[in-house]
């Protein structure tokens, strides 16, 4: 063992806490952590099993729980014979927080306290072998609003934000450490700056990350709340190569009474705009969202204006949630749809969104583009954020369609005549990891469809 085992839920910025935790308890590798997410219940749900199986894989083991839902419901997991702690979550890059080996469990303070307003993020860089080959960084803590279904801002407290100096400064150790691509996160990220002297926005802080650290080859967005992109952002993802063509947009519903019955400060119209801006400033941009089916009071039509939202919007990859009640917001309150109906919706709404990524994918063959690749040397994604798997480049030496008979075969294809001959000079591979060198970012020729992912063999 080398240190805590960390099992992570939920968002970008719980990997990239996890990251930093994983680091910092490097050694006490008779402990797991549990970072949860108390988005939905069934994220609070999994957070329980996660503990049940982890005591049972490792029964000396200690168990700690932080994060979202050790925040929100603390008595859930206290009740829970297998936690040996829980670590508030704003206190979750805290060493002092967790239980040690050369320290008695009694030491560590068993509330959970809430988020406080002087209470900021943390940064977190460095990956772990067998992590993801981007690095996560969370620039935003926190949220301001009150989205009526939403628990999170009772788990993480009021909005939070990064200085842009110290944001640079990380990064460039980053990249100076090997890091190809970094992805700014928060938990309301288009919020940065609100709480800064000048009130620098999200998009002036990108500016300078691409200005002061030249050599960063690709930085990434996660979720954007659609009436905060600023212009200094808007122009940066028209003209920046840098920035990747990949905006992930916080919709959550398509229907203008039930964005005002969530408290969302969009509307319907004010959706369909900005994807459109966004793919009139950078035609290859890959639009994502997050939709919920069944918000309470939804009936057929408004649920049927949230289903068109993903042909209206060009959204190629979709999240969707089956609305889940949560204590103590106001949608719990309301009205509720019954559950085999929001089941139906959810179902209906991943239908629809399969089939736009679908169509999405088929765009994608025959398209060269640069792929970052992953730690196992076999898969990355392209700068839109489609999962591409690589195979190496076929194949030379070989005669006229062995090599396409050979990556079909390596692909589990049939059908030999969906895959593309493509010579390269010689064939790429990594020490028989995989087809490319793990964190390497890689020029590939898209030749196939597999499932949900890409094909790709590097160009």
């Amino acid at each position: 063992m080398s240190g805590a085992t960390l099992i992570s839920h939920g968002c970008r910025l719980n990997i990239a806490e996890s990251e930093k935790i994983a680091a910092m308890l490097d050694g006490e590798d008779d402990l797991v952590v549990i970072n949860s997410c108390a988005v939905t219940a069934e994220a609070v749900k999994t957070a329980r099993q996660a503990i049940r199986r982890a005591k049972r894989d490792r029964p000396d083991a200690r168990i700690v729980v932080t994060g979202c839902a050790a925040e929100t419901e603390p008595e859930t997991f206290r009740a829970m014979a297998e936690v040996s702690a829980i670590v508030p979550n704003l206190r979750k890059l805290e060493r002092a927080f967790y239980p040690s080996s050369q320290r008695k469990l009694g030491s560590i303070s068993p509330a959970v306290h809430l988020a406080r307003p002087g209470d900021g993020p943390q940064l977190s860089l460095g990956r772990r072998e067998g992590a993801h080959a981007r690095t996560f960084l969370p620039v935003q803590n926190g949220c301001d609003h009150r989205c009526t279904f939403c628990i999170i801002p009772y788990g993480r407290g009021p909005s939070r934000s990064l200085p842009a100096g110290g944001v640079i400064e990380e990064i460039r150790t980053a990249v100076d450490q090997g890091t190809k691509e970094v992805v700014l996160t928060g938990v309301d990220l288009t919020a940065y700056g609100a709480d800064l002297p000048g009130q620098p926005s999200l998009g002036s802080l990108v500016m300078r990350i691409l200005k002061h650290v030249p050599e960063l080859p690709r930085l990434r967005l996660s979720s954007l709340d659609p009436c905060e992109l600023d212009d200094c952002l808007l122009d940066l993802i028209a003209h920046e190569s840098r920035l990747m063509p990949h905006v992930h947009l916080s919709l959550q519903a398509g229907d203008d009474m039930i964005l005002k019955r969530m408290k969302r400060r969009h509307s319907r119209a004010q959706a369909v705009e900005i994807a459109a801006k966004l793919k009139a400033l950078r035609p290859e941009i890959a639009i994502g969202a997050d939709l919920i089916a069944g918000f309470p009071t939804e009936d057929e039509a408004m649920f049927a204006n949230t289903l068109a939202l993903i042909d209206d919007c060009g959204i190629a990859l979709a999240h969707i949630f089956p609305y889940s009640p949560r204590a103590g917001t106001p949608a719990a309150r309301m009205p509720q749809v019954a559950r085999e109906v929001i089941k139906d919706r959810a179902a209906r709404l991943r239908a629809a969104a399969a089939n736009a990524k679908a169509a999405w994918l088929k765009e994608q063959v025959g398209q060269v583009t640069d792929v970052l690749v992953e730690l196992d040397g076999t898969s990355g994604h392209a700068a839109n954020f489609a999962r591409v798997r690589l195979l190496p480049s076929p194949l030379v030496g070989e005669g006229k369609g062995e090599g396409i008979a050979k990556a079909a075969s390596m692909a589990g294809f049939a059908n030999f005549g969906a895959l593309v001959r493509v010579p390269s000079p010689q064939p790429l591979s990594h020490k028989g990891r995989g087809a490319c060198a793990p964190n390497s970012v890689v020029r590939t020729r898209i030749t196939a469809i597999d499932g949900d992912s890409l094909i790709g063999t590097p160009a």
